[in-house]
């Protein structure tokens, strides 16, 4: 019988860059006509994010929210250390990257062989973009300072995705799996960001990885091309939906069973961030749905799984939840593994998008009854 360990974390990408540039999503929203003034003037905003925004447009917010978002990767990163897994698949979503109008796939196994990959000199094929690349020699700035030329390998285990692909088609999930990239020339940030959070002190990071690819964004994953817009461009054309949550917890609760019976040691990664504000119409897209973050953190804590799987996707969409479906993944296998958080924190956050979890979930061999 296998082992399985839970592990939830963010690809949030300014936490690769520098603190000065991690409000730039929100001074761009400052800069869009069609937002009411109103919701612009910082008295208007609450307390919370008045505090974070502070008198210097967040950069010590920044410092704060960076080394808050550490503590928990690195908890993270001590638990993976700990189990040491044969390989770890990685709950992920496409953002315009791999897949694009060629093909969507609501889920995808990416059993890839290993990969030299550049971080850095593929940031602009990616939702990690930055008009600061040509000053910084063709590489996207970061945090390491690693350059255009920096590569790592990523591991890959061909052999566990085929199991995995075969076993879930076998239990009538239909699955697609791909054996090599379509439209990206690296891995999409929603698995690197992880890969590179999960080794931020630049320990290495030695498991073998299967990226399990979800399409989180749907209505929006071509009309929007994995980039943040501007509040008027609303009423473009939307694309169909994503797989519902509760269709997403069931395959994370298929995958957690087939991972329990087989020879392996495999960890479970949920890779997204919360609530993004740039998805939330609401609040002009100003401001994240903090409420409901807190709603379903209280929920993951409690291991009251309910809450999780009897969510709408009309609900995840207007609360610019999307990229939760990734965590709805790893609620599901927790749940049919019978196992409750371990340790988590809960990074609320305004001015900086979105609001960052981190949680583990002790290994467990087997499946509940």
């Amino acid at each position: 019988m296998g082992e399985v360990l839970g592990l939830g974390v963010s690809h949030y990408p300014p936490l690769s860059g520098r603190d000065a540039d991690m409000a730039n999503i929100l001074k761009g929203r400052l800069q869009d006509p069609d937002v009411p003034p109103h919701e612009k003037d910082p008295a208007n905003w609450p307390a919370d994010m008045q505090a974070e925004w502070g008198s210097d447009e967040g950069l010590a917010g920044a410092a704060r929210h960076r080394a808050a978002m550490l503590h928990g990767l690195r908890k993270a990163r001590e638990a993976l250390d700990a189990f040491n897994p044969d390989f770890v698949i990685i709950w992920g979503d496409d953002q315009y990257e791999n897949f694009r109008e060629t093909i969507i796939p609501p889920f995808c196994v990416m059993a890839y062989e290993d990969m030299a990959v550049h971080p850095w000199g593929h940031a602009s094929e990616s939702a990690m973009f930055s008009d600061k690349e040509d000053e910084w020699g063709g590489g996207k700035p970061n945090v390491w300072n690693e350059r255009k030329d920096f590569e790592i390998t990523v591991r890959g285990h061909r052999k566990a995705a085929k199991y995995l692909a075969e076993s879930l088609l076998e239990r009538d999930f239909d699955v697609s799996y791909a054996y090599k990239p379509l439209h990206h020339p690296s891995l999409p940030h929603a698995f690197l960001n992880s890969i590179l959070y999960l080794d931020y002190d630049r320990k290495g990071f030695p498991w073998p990885v299967v990226p399990f690819q979800i399409n989180c964004y749907g209505r929006a994953v071509i009309s929007y091309r994995g980039f943040i817009s501007r509040l008027a461009d609303r009423g473009r054309e939307l694309d169909p939906p994503s797989p519902s949550p509760r269709r997403v917890f069931d395959m994370g609760a298929e995958v957690a069973r087939i991972c329990a019976e087989s020879p392996w040691r495999v960890a479970l990664i949920a890779s997204s961030s919360w609530s993004h504000a740039f998805l939330v119409d609401r609040t002009y897209r100003m401001q994240p749905d903090v409420e409901l973050d807190r709603r379903l953190y209280d929920a993951l804590v409690a291991g009251d799984w309910d809450v999780w799987r009897n969510l709408s996707l009309r609900q995840i969409e207007e609360s610019g939840d999307q990229e939760l479906l990734n965590w709805f993944a790893l609620a599901g296998a927790m749940n049919a593994l019978g196992q409750r958080c371990e340790w988590s924190d809960f990074v609320q956050t305004y001015v900086f998008n979105s609001s960052k979890v981190t949680a583990v979930f002790p290994p467990v061999g087997g499946v509940k009854a």
